[in-house]
């Protein structure tokens, strides 16, 4: 873990409660607070004495610290891939790098919090694997969203982020446009977005829509791509493309009739990779899988051993360089 606090935000002096500071003043506060936190090893009691504030004013403190970047906590991802199960599930595979969100099961976390967590991981590891000048394909779900909120902010030259799938107006999933945007804020880059809805009425919609010039262009754009982050789902009753009503329940038990064994980008496959050309892939306004394959570093961020079949699918159709997992999972792969 690696500390930084931006020297020009104030020196170690302690300062007593002001509820009126200047925006300058409070930085050197916050400052203040971090180093002797981070720097001197005080626990937040011995602050509070010190500093004639109260325990909890310590705290927000803190956070604040961390929000506003006056104080930066970075965690060195090769860490993060030098486990003995991740480095056993990358030569299993044969993928480039396996970041592990945990070295153990953590059963006792909760749904969040474990999300919460693999979503540090994935913006830590693709902090590490964008490289200057990239074409980055961004697709959606809660956990590319989870991945753009933890992302670690580093500006990377002339980067340009795109939304791989349209919107869809769904409570159930983050919009794609947001998950774009706020991974190229992160990385100081451009965004792309992509004005189409994710899901046309028809196919006979979908290819007019496809065809309208302005359209068009953003969906060319997407071939070529350096570098793709996505997450993918299962086939159980509770994906969230059935949430979404991207599908439905009869297009779902259709595509498991068919054999597929997860969702990646909207579109089913089945175990060996292969993109089942089944409803509702004619009517979805989004990169097509053959862009994934195509790009050189590809980023699947999943967690939880119930993806385990759709993983092994994505990996078999050459979908995944890079693999984000936590402990559940990545024993599961290998089991």
């Amino acid at each position: 873990m690696l500390l930084s606090i931006n020297p020009q935000y104030g020196d170690r002096s302690p300062m007593a409660k002001d509820t009126s500071l200047a925006p300058s003043e409070k930085r050197a506060l916050l400052a203040s607070v971090a180093l002797l936190y981070y720097g001197d090893g005080l626990t937040q009691s011995d602050i509070a004495q010190r500093m004639q504030l109260s325990r909890a004013t310590i705290v927000n403190l803190l956070r604040e610290a961390r929000d506003q970047g006056v104080v930066e906590i970075r965690i060195d991802g090769a860490a993060l891939t030098g486990s003995s199960l991740g480095q056993a599930l990358r030569a299993a595979y044969g993928l480039r790098d396996v970041y592990l969100a945990d070295i153990r099961d953590g059963g006792a976390d909760s749904p969040a919090a474990a999300l919460r967590r693999l979503g540090q991981v994935g913006g830590i590891a693709v902090t590490e694997i964008v490289r200057p000048g990239d074409r980055v394909g961004v697709a959606w779900g809660a956990t590319i969203k989870a991945v753009a909120e933890a992302m670690p902010r580093r500006a990377v030259t002339d980067v340009a982020v795109y939304q791989m799938i349209g919107s869809m107006a769904s409570g159930a999933i983050p919009p794609s446009e947001t998950c774009a945007i706020d991974i190229a804020n992160r990385l100081d880059a451009r965004a792309f977005t992509l004005h189409a809805p994710a899901l046309a009425s028809s196919a006979e919609m979908a290819q007019r829509m496809r065809a309208e010039p302005t359209i068009r262009a953003q969906v060319d754009a997407l071939n070529g791509l350096d570098m793709v982050v996505a997450s993918l789902g299962d086939m159980g009753p509770e994906t969230r493309l059935l949430q979404a009503g991207i599908v439905t329940e009869a297009e779902l038990e259709a595509a498991r009739s068919a054999g597929a064994v997860g969702v990646l980008c909207g579109r089913f496959i089945d175990s060996s990779g292969a993109v089942l050309r089944i409803a509702p892939d004619a009517r979805l306004i989004a990169a097509d899988l053959d862009v994934v394959r195509r790009a050189a570093r590809r980023v699947l961020v999943v967690g939880g051993a119930h993806n385990a079949a759709a993983v092994r699918a994505a990996i078999a159709g050459g979908f995944v360089s890079h693999l984000c997992v936590d402990a559940a999972l990545a024993r599961a792969l290998l089991g």
